[in-house]
């Protein structure tokens, strides 16, 4: 097992050797509405990719997640083999919101690996706060985009994506456009409108359509995530309205890609 330290006190620890010369890597850390996690988890899925990588450190959460019977650090990478034709994606994914005193080395640690393996893209979906009375469903989401260099912002451009002219992008996304930047890196940042009290499927399925028009040669199907979506949204009414009646507080349901 290889480690690879880019800050002291994080290290990523190859778990699998692969050559990713000009992979996207996708930023999977929680956002609002677990956009980010929601849209990880369905590549990983999706796509059938392999665990390649962990991220570790010793301020990191001492837990252990177990799924299928084997069990995962909180910090993973997943990644699929180089196929002709077909555009070769990483996706960190994590279970927990990283404090605010480990983004800036969290970001760093993805970026330098990023450079160090020869990636070319990074993409960080991320949720935008809405304030909306329309119920889930039947409002139009809409989904913004910002690069760290004039050629990931012609590539948002070429694609007709919105681009985002103002505001606050916050947490892992918001230093990896920074990171980018410095160091001349193409970083996107997705911002699909989602509530920020639930996971918000439809968000990140929004999200997925859009990666699905910026990369040449991956077709991604977003059907099952509005599916899926259908199902959450069922069941966070339902806890809705037994939180109503007891007034009680209860855990936010997370879909069943997430965990």
């Amino acid at each position: 097992m290889d480690s690879l330290g880019a800050m002291e006190g994080i290290q990523i620890y190859e778990l699998k050797r692969m050559d990713l010369r000009d992979a996207t890597v996708i930023d999977g850390f929680p956002s609002v509405g677990l956009v980010s996690s929601i849209v990880a988890n369905y590549l990983i899925n999706a796509l059938g990719l392999q665990q390649i990588g962990i991220m570790d450190s010793a301020y990191f959460p001492t837990v252990s997640l177990v799924r299928n019977g084997e069990p995962m650090n909180p910090v993973r990478i997943y990644a699929g083999p180089k196929q002709e034709g077909v555009d070769q994606l990483v996706v960190f994914i994590s279970e927990f919101q990283p404090p605010p005193n480990l983004v800036k080395e969290i970001a760093s640690t993805v970026l330098d690996w990023a450079l160090d393996q020869k990636c070319n893209l990074l993409v960080c979906p991320e949720g935008l706060i809405v304030d909306s009375e329309d119920a889930p469903g039947e409002r139009e989401i809409e989904v913004y985009g910002i690069g760290s260099t004039e050629s990931s912002m012609e590539l948002l451009r070429k694609n007709k994506v919105t681009i985002f002219e103002e505001g606050v992008i916050t947490g892992v996304a918001g230093v990896l456009l920074n990171e980018g930047r410095k160091k001349d890196f193409d970083v996107v940042t997705l911002l699909s409108e989602a509530h920020p009290e639930y996971p918000d499927a439809r968000a990140a399925a929004r999200v997925i359509e859009t990666i699905n028009k910026l990369l040449l040669h991956t077709r991604l199907d977003a059907k099952p995530l509005y599916e899926e979506a259908e199902r959450i949204e069922m069941q966070l009414k339902s806890i809705h309205d037994q939180t109503e009646a007891a007034k009680k507080p209860t855990q936010p349901i997370r879909p069943s890609m997430y965990g």
